[in-house]
């Protein structure tokens, strides 16, 4: 069943002042991910492609550093909805980074916002040391190109109007995947999941196009598979331009027609 939107009766007011329609929701349901039956956490997200959302997830995490590092993953039931699949259990291999369970104190010193800005930088650099030079050179106008062909893949979106999407293009812009979720982390997260599952990672000649801002946590999540060129229609924060600057990333926002600000990496665009 797919549960990604949800019907709602409404009442709008405009010409017809007052009018009952139909709407559509976005859909919005907790998702629990463990690791060799340990709880890990425990997300929000729009339901679809779980296995891609994980192990996107997990890869950002430096809990597996290829999808051959997971034995198994496993839906497991829920006692008081076992219709829904909402939970999933993943055995790692031995020779995943995770797999010593050291990912419990590395998680929690993440999430707890014990460092910040240049200190978070030089630690992210530990695990995912900056991008070196290449010769890739993006044209303008596919970039320009690109938050039409985002746009056509947004499905649910064009049914809600509450979901954000992210895409991973090649230089040339083609779309290699397009993933939505309420959260534009997890959006991320499936998309890069999905590119971990087909052995697409590093991806070091494609472009990440998302649909709102760009955050610390996108651009980290994007240097860890190694992406040189991220896009987004409004602006990054303060915190995600010093990590793009100093991770030799190309970073532009506010793409909007035929206009778009780049903040890092001006070398990437022919």
């Amino acid at each position: 069943m797919d549960r990604s939107s949800h019907r709602a009766r409404v009442l709008r007011y405009g010409n017809e002042a007052g009018a009952r329609v139909d709407d559509q929701l976005a859909g919005e349901e907790p998702l629990e991910i463990r690791i060799n039956g340990a709880p890990l956490t425990v997300m929000m997200r729009t339901p679809g492609y779980e296995p891609e959302l994980a192990l996107g997830f997990l890869f950002g995490e430096g809990i597996i550093r290829a999808a051959d590092d997971v034995a198994a993953l496993r839906p497991v039931p829920n006692g008081e909805h076992p219709d829904l699949e909402n939970i999933l259990d993943i055995e790692l291999r031995a020779s995943a980074p995770g797999v010593d369970q050291r990912w419990q104190r590395n998680f929690l010193s993440a999430t707890s916002c014990g460092l910040c800005g240049v200190s978070t930088i030089e630690a992210i650099h530990q695990a995912a040391p900056p991008l070196p030079e290449s010769d890739l050179r993006v044209d303008p106008e596919v970039i320009y190109g690109l938050d039409a062909r985002l746009r056509a893949e947004q499905a649910v979106f064009a049914r809600t109007g509450g979901l954000h999407a992210a895409g991973l293009f090649t230089a040339e812009g083609e779309p290699v995947v397009v993933r939505e979720d309420i959260g534009r982390h997890n959006a991320v997260d499936k998309a890069i999941g999905h590119a971990l599952e087909r052995g697409l990672v590093p991806l070091a000649r494609h472009i990440l196009m998302v649909s709102g801002r760009t955050s610390f946590e996108i651009v980290q999540k994007a240097l860890q598979a190694r992406i040189p060129v991220l896009v987004a229609v409004s602006a990054p924060s303060s915190l995600a331009r010093d990590l793009a600057q100093a991770s030799n990333q190309t970073l532009i926002g506010f793409l909007r027609g035929r206009s778009l600000n780049v903040y890092s990496g001006r070398q990437r665009i022919r």
